[in-house]
């Protein structure tokens, strides 16, 4: 899946949490909102907050749907919560490839 794929996918499935993520879309998606939010924090910081509010949704729901496809629940996305040791968790998740069969 390419950069632009990617987004426009991600953006498609504004809140679609169910399905299947694959890792170039979910880290093209992640290169985006991080080019994006620090273009627009140049700009504005007030834009810069309107921008990372309109995509927590998107975010979220790619998030989801990666771990889906590692065969994990979404509800693992609650990890973020915990400092560090979450994150890490988080990122070798999303790093894996997808697990066949799967139960998503």
């Amino acid at each position: 899946m390419t950069f632009g794929e990617s987004i426009s996918t991600c953006f498609s499935k504004y809140a679609a949490f169910e399905g299947r993520a694959s890792r170039s879309e979910f880290w093209w998606w992640f290169l985006f909102t991080c080019l994006a939010s620090a273009a627009t924090g140049i700009v504005s910081e007030m834009l810069s907050g309107l921008f990372s509010l309109a995509i927590l949704l998107p975010s979220l729901a790619v998030g989801a749907r990666r771990l889906h496809d590692t065969d994990r629940s979404a509800w693992y996305l609650l990890l973020w919560f915990i400092p560090l040791i979450g994150w890490i968790i988080l990122v070798v998740w999303a790093i894996q490839e997808a697990k066949e069969p799967n139960r998503f």
